[in-house]
């Protein structure tokens, strides 16, 4: 199959509105802190927005991730070996994957992304620059578990999870996850995540709003999908980006904050915002050595080798498919 004859699994409703969006903004709004999944920061705007950030001389963490990708490229292709599918959750342009599957001869390439033009897009781009490849994108929600081509179903395979997005997770949330892609993966497979790393919390919040206003577009954006989606009437002039380290928690949170107190509607529902409240957009976890093992671990995948990048801040993982046991 030939890139960008992928399969369509977004559920959307009669206004061609993914239904989880929907659901999500609504259910997250009537919380008392109020709060939407980062997945939807990812529309075609955000995706491009993202990308841009990842080139911003603040955010260190693709530097830091290509670093590695380029560097132990032997010892991915040792570990790893030939004639793998590979699986991207939420690939994006996939700036880095060409780097990996450069290493590895892979005998398939499936990018799983909710945003569907982006992610035909850079299927596109990168069947170009690997023309003997099978490249077969899925749009999908990888949140859940996901029924792949059946070209690669008979395959092994090597799930790839760049960039840390795994920290956007609360820990629930992301043990989910794991044992979802461990689900859609199967027996035999392996996974290959990136996770960052706690550091100086001056850099970390340098990261996540930087001084060029890339970060708090890429924010505002979604309340801009809110409005066109939802028929949301979201004060984008009255909505300030904020990030800030939670230390209890390890991680940055991004947040929509108000400027003033509004009221707006989403999907005729009416909601109100005081001065200084917001709406919580995002989680970046940060995480340790015995952090990065206990996730891995309760989702069913056990770390086999990790990799840091010159300057210690970032990882990247190799860990393999496990099967369930009950302590002890």
């Amino acid at each position: 199959m030939a890139a960008g004859e992928g399969l369509a699994l977004v559920e959307l409703d009669e206004d061609g509105v993914a239904t989880a969006f929907r659901a999500d903004v609504l259910a997250g709004l009537a919380q008392p802190q109020k709060a939407v999944p980062a997945r939807w920061l990812y529309d075609e705007a955000g995706s491009a927005l993202f990308e841009a950030i990842t080139r911003l001389p603040e955010y260190y963490p693709t530097r830091a991730e290509t670093e590695i990708l380029t560097e132990r490229c032997g010892e991915f292709r040792e570990l790893i070996g030939p004639g793998r599918a590979v699986i991207e959750f939420g690939s994006g342009s996939s700036v880095k994957t060409p780097l990996l599957l450069g290493c590895i001869e892979p005998a398939a390439y499936v990018p799983l992304d909710i945003s569907g033009d982006f992610l035909r897009s850079a299927a596109d781009d990168l069947a170009a620059k690997f023309p003997g490849l099978p490249v077969l994108p899925v749009e999908a929600d990888f949140m859940r578990e996901v029924a792949l081509p059946r070209q690669v179903r008979e395959l092994l395979k090597l799930g790839f999870f760049p960039g840390s997005t795994i920290g956007n997770m609360v820990a629930r949330t992301a043990v989910d996850l794991l044992r979802s892609m461990r689900a859609t993966l199967g027996e035999g497979s392996q996974l290959l995540i990136g996770m960052d790393l706690i550091k100086d919390v001056s850099v970390l919040e340098a990261a996540y709003d930087d001084p060029q206003g890339v970060t708090a577009e890429f924010n505002l954006n979604l309340a801009r999908r809110i409005n066109r989606e939802l028929g949301g009437t979201l004060p984008l002039g009255q909505l300030r980006h904020v990030a800030r380290w939670n230390d209890t928690y390890a991680r940055i949170e991004m947040h929509l904050e108000a400027a003033e107190a509004i009221d707006f509607e989403v999907s005729g529902r009416r909601f109100a915002l005081a001065k200084g409240e917001t709406i919580h957009t995002e989680n970046s976890h940060k995480f340790d050595l015995r952090s990065q093992n206990t996730l891995l671990l309760a989702g069913g995948w056990t770390p086999r080798r990790r990799w840091l990048d010159s300057q210690g801040w970032f990882s990247l993982i190799l860990a393999d498919w496990t099967i369930p046991r009950g302590a002890p």
